[in-house]
């Protein structure tokens, strides 16, 4: 089955394997309530207003619904970079905008490196297993991140030091 989401009515478009809700993307109660007639769900591709807030929101919001094994898709990153649509290329560090709070996830891929002893992981930290970035582009993994990380071995401080001394040979 393909589900679509769309602003504007296009049921005319509806065939067997297609059908199309309408409603916004920047709508979570509306979101949550599809994703609960149609999920587990394989693929969701953001192909939507492109409006960072409703990147945010739908990306948010429709995650979790995405099976293990699935893959989110955001087009267009592009507008996160052009304040009318909520972007910001002046600071490149802005923190509100889609491309940023993107960035913001690969750390959590290697979070069980952190050698901060008191760090929650996120539900993303949890849930995303591999990230691409492409040209205005991005497709995000979802599985079990819990491969134990190297700070997880009681002598990997040791093993460490053991790597760097046959690195300089």
């Amino acid at each position: 089955m393909i589900y679509s989401i769309d602003i504007y009515d296009k049921s005319v478009l509806q065939e067997d394997r297609i059908k199309i809700f309408q409603g916004s993307q920047a709508d979570e109660a509306f979101l949550k309530h599809i994703c609960g007639q149609i999920s587990p769900l394989d693929i969701i591709i953001d192909d939507g207003s492109h409006m960072v807030d409703h990147v945010l929101i739908s990306l948010k919001t429709l995650f979790p619904f995405l099976r293990e094994g699935g893959i989110y898709v955001i087009e267009d990153l592009a507008t996160s970079y052009w304040p009318q649509y909520g972007g910001n290329s002046e600071d490149l560090n802005d923190q509100s905008t889609s491309m940023n709070f993107l960035k913001s996830l690969i750390d959590g891929l290697n979070y069980r490196e952190f050698l901060k002893t008191d760090y929650a992981p996120s539900y993303y930290d949890r849930n995303i297993v591999s990230m691409h970035f492409y040209h205005n582009l991005i497709f995000i993994y979802k599985g079990k991140n819990e491969d134990p990380g190297i700070v997880d071995d009681p002598n990997w401080l040791e093993n460490l030091r053991d790597y760097r001394k046959a690195d300089t040979l």
